[in-house]
């Protein structure tokens, strides 16, 4: 059967906490927990905006997440330091299995498309400049709904974008809540566990299947 997928961007096709030197030169030895910490402040300050219908893209997000890890650091960057780290985004990295993977299911006939909480621009120039976007038929965003996962509306829309059922569309994202969401809307989802040590929230709602990278989602797939 072929499908159509929709796969999460930060943290299943590219490393969001991954900003390497362009952090290190910035912070220092506090870059890695830094990373971490931004990334989680961002998403959190969309679930926010979310429930408390006030809408703001997801750069705005990701900029007020940024200066609340400035502040809990005690680190004071210029607004051109942080322009450039905001600009960075663009430039994030794939993991290794992203392409291999694509190239795969692109081979046996399934759609599919970046589904993001970014904004469709900003999401087409990170795939553009990671190589990624020549393996995709779509680049979906919830900005054109105002509103951000795990709203079911999103998930939806996805499904109407990719002319696609609940039988046929699948998410597949290695964030849980990305991946109850879909559940939960009435599609099919895919966990990309990317670290052994990762751990799956003990809901009622589980994943259709787990995989460790997109290359083994291609193999199962395509069996």
């Amino acid at each position: 059967m072929n499908y159509s997928i929709g796969f999460d961007v930060y943290g299943t096709l590219v490393d969001p906490v991954d900003m390497g030197l362009h952090l290190e030169n910035l912070i220092g030895d506090k870059a890695s927990e830094f990373g971490q910490l931004w990334h989680d402040k961002k998403v959190e300050y969309a679930f926010r905006r979310g429930l408390m219908q006030q809408y703001a893209d997801f750069t705005v997000c990701t900029q007020q997440a940024l200066q609340y890890c400035l502040n809990v650091y005690q680190i004071s960057l210029s607004t051109t330091d942080q322009q450039q780290l905001m600009a960075r985004f663009a430039e994030l990295s794939t993991f290794d299995d992203v392409i291999p993977g694509l190239k795969k299911l692109v081979q046996h006939g399934h759609q599919l498309a970046a589904f993001s909480n970014g904004p469709e621009l900003s999401v087409r120039k990170l795939m553009t400049n990671s190589h990624v976007l020549p393996h995709l038929q779509h680049v979906i965003s919830v900005d054109d709904l105002q509103t951000y996962k795990p709203n079911p509306d999103v998930y939806q829309y996805l499904m109407r974008r990719m002319h696609a059922d609940m039988n046929s569309c699948m998410m597949v994202s290695s964030n849980p809540w990305d991946v109850i969401g879909a559940k939960s809307a009435g599609l099919q989802a895919v966990w990309v566990k990317r670290s052994p040590s990762k751990l799956f929230d003990p809901w009622e709602i589980q994943p259709d299947l787990i995989v460790s990278d997109l290359c083994e989602l291609a193999e199962v797939l395509n069996s």
